[in-house]
Parts: structure tokens; C-alpha cells; sequence
């Protein structure tokens, strides 16, 4: 197979083993890109395996794990980007996030460092996006948090800075994440286009073909529902689709002004703070 003619978003894979990656490239015949996070890692067959035998790593490993995984995964996509999220916990101050993403950021060549979208997370990725770094700022679930990620990497080059709104921990509490994927494109419309929108947390193959037609700059997706796509031969919605999103509440695009300085918006969020305390007990969990 081969990538679709007028397929104009880019198609990432939201996976922590490399093997899966060959496999999709494989199957696709392309791939533009892939997200990790700890999560990911953790659930990783070698890691897995490890556990398994009762045998965890320490934390020099596992961070030596983890920059194993994602330089073979480099090596397979180089003109593509590999996410690599930082560890965080609720108390994760900047300074400490920035000293980690730097690290990070030198493993490979096409790195986009992950930082929660929380204060601490917008000021690492400030600094970072000064000194010419890229970013993947994650756990997005408002506007305003969308708003403060533009603000805060403003002066960065298309491609520099992806944002990714996790579609399906929205609608896992009742509202629509897809129209949350659409309020936020038409907010950057308004914009320098300098962020590029990562619609992530995708959960079925509508809402990759929602994300498809609402033109979302990227789209990262766990292997299964590539594979189903490919199966289908990687079908692209016309102007006739339409996205059912059932009894899920709509989220109505918000009058946000993207001029302000990035700390007058709210970047609190719980869906954030759990996320954040989730991916960090996936990685403290693999630790002896």
C-alpha cells in the first residue's frame, strides 16, 4: 500500500514498541511520525517481560530503556518526529521538566519533547522553545489550555510545536471530543498557524475519520485502529461524511483573545492532573 494521493494529514502511531512501528510501516507503507509516553513504555513487550520475571529496573535503566526505544524508533521514521515525554508528577516544578526535555530532546534527531499542559509544563516548553527546541505539549482538554500553548511557544516555526487534545478522555466523561478537536483548529484559524493540532486519545476508527475530515494537522493512533483503516484500504471521508457523536455533549467554541501573555489563560484542568498521575505511575511502577 502506498499513502493516499489527497491525504494531506500527517499519520502518527501512538505506540512504545518498535516493533509495531515496522509493522506499520509495513502494512501502511508510510508513517509520518510517532508519540510515546511513559504509559506506552511500560506496556512495551520487553518491559512487560521484565516485570513479568519480577525483575524491575532501576531508574539509570529505565531511562536508558527508554532512549533505546525511541532511538530505533527514529532510526525507522528520520523524516518523521518521535514525541518523548518527560516525567512528571503533579509537583514536577519547570526547571526540573526543562533539565529532561533537554536531555531527551539530544537522544535523536527529530525529537518533539512532551510536556504536560499544566503551568509548570507551559514555562519548560517557553524556555525550550526558545533555545530552538520542539514540542508536543499533551494533556489538552479546554481552549484556554489551547490558547496558553500558543502563547507560550509564540515565535516558533510551523512544525515546531504540536498540541495534543485527548479526544477520548472527553468523551469517556460525556462531552464530544471531536468538537473539541473542531473548536480548537477554528481558535488557531485566527491565529499564525504556528501549532499544529494532534488530535490524540483516538479510541475507534470514526474518530480518526472525524479527525480526518476536520483536517487536524496530525493524527495519532494506536496500531489496532491503523490496522482497520488499512484494512478498509485506507479510506478518506468526501463532503458528504458526517461524524455521529451520539448523546455526547457538544463543547462550543469560546471568544479567546490568542494575544494575552500565556499565563492569563487557565491551564488547569483534573483531566490533566490525572493523566499526569497516571503516566507517572506507569513509569514509577516499572522501577525497583
Amino acid at each position: 500500500m502506498k499513502r493516499p494521493d489527497t491525504l494531506s494529514t500527517k499519520i502518527f502511531l501512538d505506540s512504545g514498541d518498535p516493533q509495531e512501528t515496522k509493522e506499520i510501516i509495513d502494512l501502511l507503507g508510510f508513517l509520518d511520525g510517532q508519540t510515546t509516553n511513559p504509559s506506552l513504555i511500560a506496556k512495551s513487550p520487553e518491559a512487560k517481560a521484565r516485570l513479568e520475571a519480577g525483575n524491575k529496573f532501576s531508574q539509570n535503566e529505565v531511562i536508558s530503556f527508554y532512549k533505546d526505544v525511541v532511538t530505533e524508533i527514529s532510526a525507522m521514521i528520520p523524516d518523521g518526529s518521535v514525541s518523548v515525554e518527560v516525567y512528571a508528577n503533579n509537583e514536577t516544578d519547570a526547571t526540573t521538566m526543562y533539565t529532561q526535555g533537554s536531555e531527551m530532546f539530544s537522544w535523536i534527531p527529530n525529537a518533539h519533547i512532551k510536556y504536560p499542559t499544566n503551568t509548570a509544563g507551559l514555562k519548560a516548553a517557553e524556555q525550550s522553545i526558545r533555545e530552538g527546541k520542539r514540542v508536543n505539549m499533551t494533556l489538552v482538554f479546554t481552549q484556554q489550555q489551547a490558547a496558553a500553548v500558543y502563547a507560550a511557544t509564540r515565535g516558533a516555526a510551523k512544525g515546531d510545536v504540536f498540541l495534543s487534545p485527548f479526544v477520548g478522555r472527553l468523551d469517556d466523561r460525556g462531552e464530544d471530543g471531536m468538537s473539541f478537536i473542531k473548536s480548537v483548529i477554528d481558535l488557531y484559524g485566527k491565529g499564525d498557524d504556528h501549532v499544529e493540532v494532534l488530535t490524540a486519545s483516538v479510541r475507534s476508527l470514526d474518530h480518526f475519520m472525524a479527525a480526518l475530515a476536520l483536517h487536524s494537522d496530525i493524527i495519532t493512533s494506536p496500531g489496532k485502529i491503523l490496522k482497520e483503516w488499512a484494512e478498509q484500504g485506507m479510506p478518506l471521508p468526501d463532503d458528504s461524511y458526517s461524524y455521529d457523536s451520539g448523546s455526547l455533549t457538544p463543547i462550543a467554541p469560546e471568544e479567546i483573545d490568542l494575544a494575552l501573555d500565556w499565563s492569563e489563560y487557565d491551564s488547569s484542568h483534573e483531566l490533566t492532573d490525572k493523566g499526569i498521575t497516571r503516566f507517572a505511575d506507569d513509569w514509577n511502577n516499572l522501577i525497583g
